[in-house]
C-alpha cells in the first residue's frame, strides 16, 4: 500500500466510523425530547424510564462522536498539510462554529443527564432539546465545509494564489443547502429505522412490550417521514449535481456517452476498461428528468470530459444504486406502516412488520455510507473541486500505511466497546425501568 492510498484509505474507515456515531448522536436527543414530552404531558413512568434509557445511550454516543471527530480534525492537518495550508483560512468558519454548537451540546448534556429532580421540569426538556438542535447544527455546519470541497466559493483562484477570502459566502456555498438537507433526512432515516427495529425485536420477543411499543411507535415516526421525504431532497441533490458536478452525475449513473435523452439506469455491472454497461434496465428518459426537469434534455457523458478528470466509475455507480435501492426499500416499508396506522391495526398482531423493521436495523446505515462513496468517490481526483487534485494535497510523510492500520485498530476497538455498552443498556432494561404492565 502506497502512501497515497493509505491516506485516503485512513479518511474513508475515519469518516465511515465517525458518521455512524455522529447522525446517531445528532438523531437520538429528538428521540429523547419526544419522550420527556409525553412523560411531562401524560405522567407515564414509562414515558420517563424510556427517556432515562435513550440518554443514556445519547451519552455513549456524544463520547464517542467527540473522540472519532476529534481524530479526523487532527487527520486533515495530518494527512493533507497542503489541502489545510490553502483551504483553512477560507472554510474554517464552519469548522469553529462547529466546535462552538459542540461545547453548547456537552454543557446542555451534563445539565439534562444530572438535572432530573433538580431542575424546572421544562426547563430539565429544554436542555434536552438543546442537545438535539446543537448536535444537529454540529452535523449542517461540518456538511457546509464538505460541501465547500463540492463546489467552491468564497475565493478567487489567480495564479495559484486564493485571493479576496470570503469566508461567508465559502460557508454557504451552492451546494450546502442540497448536502445538508440530504444528510440530516439520511440521519434521521437510518438511526429511526435501526432504534426502532432493536425495538421491535424486543416486541416480538416479548420483553417489556409497552416500554419497547412506545419506544417503537416514536422512533418509526421519525424513520418513516425521514424516509418519505428522502426521495424529495434526493431530486434537489442530483439537479444540483448535474449543474456543477456532471462528472459526478455521469459516473452515478456510468453514462459514458452524452446522450439526449438519457435515460435512467438501474442495476447493471460495469465495465470500465471497454466503458460499457451490461445487464442494466433503461428508463428513457429519466435521468433527463432527474437531472434538468425535462425528458428531453441533454445530460453530459463522461466523453465530453477529459479521462484525467474522470471519477472511479463503477464504484461511484455501485454504490449511488445501493442507495437508491435502499432508500425505495425503506420508502416502501414507510408507506406500509403508515397505512398499518391508519386502519389502526394493533401493531403486536402485524409480526410480519416488526420482522419488516428488525431487517431494516443495518440498512439505512449501509444507504448511508454508500451515499458518502458516491459524494467523496464521484469528486475524485479532486479535493477541492476543479482547483486541486487530491494526489496533490496528501502529506510527503513516509510510512502513512502504519498510521493506517493503528487507526483501523483503534476505531474498531471503539466499534466493539460501544456495541458491548448498548447491548447492556438493553438487557438491563427489565431490571432498570421494569414496570408491570397492566392486564
Amino acid at each position: 500500500m502506497d502512501d497515497f492510498i493509505a491516506a485516503r484509505s485512513q479518511m474513508a474507515l475515519s469518516l465511515g466510523f465517525h458518521i455512524i456515531f455522529s447522525c446517531i448522536g445528532m438523531v437520538m436527543p429528538f428521540f429523547m425530547a419526544v419522550s420527556h414530552y409525553k412523560w411531562l404531558k401524560t405522567n407515564d413512568e414509562v414515558y420517563k424510564n424510556l427517556t432515562k434509557a435513550w440518554s443514556k445511550g445519547v451519552a455513549i454516543f456524544f463520547a464517542t462522536g467527540a473522540v472519532s471527530g476529534t481524530m479526523l480534525s487532527f487527520e486533515l492537518g495530518l494527512l493533507w498539510p497542503k489541502f489545510m495550508d490553502h483551504a483553512g483560512p477560507i472554510f474554517g468558519m464552519p469548522f469553529s462554529l462547529e466546535g462552538t454548537a459542540f461545547f453548547i451540546e456537552a454543557i446542555a448534556l451534563g445539565f439534562f443527564l444530572y438535572g432530573w429532580n433538580k431542575l424546572n421540569k421544562w426547563f430539565h426538556w429544554f436542555t434536552g432539546m438543546v442537545v438535539g438542535v446543537s448536535g444537529l447544527a454540529s452535523g449542517i455546519l461540518v456538511v457546509a465545509a464538505n460541501a465547500w470541497m463540492n463546489s467552491p466559493a468564497g475565493f478567487d483562484f489567480v495564479n495559484g494564489q486564493y485571493l479576496n477570502i470570503d469566508p461567508i459566502q465559502a460557508m454557504f456555498n451552492k451546494a450546502w443547502f442540497s448536502q445538508a438537507l440530504h444528510m440530516c433526512l439520511a440521519a434521521f432515516t437510518a438511526t429511526g429505522f435501526a432504534v426502532a427495529g432493536v425495538h421491535a425485536l424486543m416486541i416480538l420477543r416479548d420483553r417489556n412490550k409497552e416500554f419497547h411499543l412506545k419506544a417503537f411507535k416514536i422512533a418509526a415516526i421519525f424513520a418513516c417521514i425521514g424516509a418519505l421525504l428522502q426521495p424529495l431532497s434526493g431530486d434537489i441533490s442530483a439537479k444540483d449535481v448535474a449543474k456543477r458536478q456532471p462528472a459526478k452525475l455521469a459516473a452515478m449513473e456510468a453514462l459514458y456517452k452524452t446522450e439526449k435523452p438519457a435515460p435512467l439506469l438501474i442495476g447493471g455491472i460495469v465495465n470500465e476498461k471497454d466503458k460499457t454497461v451490461k445487464g442494466a434496465i433503461e428508463i428513457p428518459g429519466a435521468l433527463s428528468f432527474l437531472a434538468h426537469g425535462d425528458f428531453k434534455a441533454e445530460v453530459k457523458g463522461l466523453d465530453q470530459i477529459p479521462e484525467n478528470e474522470h471519477p472511479p466509475v463503477a464504484i461511484t455507480h455501485y454504490a449511488f444504486q445501493i442507495m437508491v435501492g435502499i432508500g425505495t426499500l425503506l420508502l416502501l416499508v414507510s408507506l406500509i406502516y403508515f397505512f398499518t396506522l391508519f386502519k389502526k391495526n394493533p401493531l403486536t398482531e402485524k409480526r410480519w412488520l416488526l420482522k419488516l423493521f428488525v431487517g431494516a436495523i443495518p440498512l439505512g446505515y449501509i444507504a448511508l455510507e454508500a451515499g458518502w462513496v458516491v459524494t467523496e468517490v464521484g469528486r475524485q481526483p479532486w479535493i477541492i473541486y476543479g482547483i486541486m487534485r487530491t494526489k496533490d494535497a496528501v502529506t510527503p510523510m513516509p510510512g502513512i500505511a502504519y498510521s493506517f492500520y493503528i487507526f483501523s485498530a483503534i476505531y474498531v476497538s471503539l466499534s466493539i466497546i460501544v456495541t458491548f455498552l448498548l447491548y447492556r443498556q438493553i438487557k438491563m432494561v427489565p431490571v432498570l425501568y421494569n414496570k408491570p404492565e397492566t392486564k
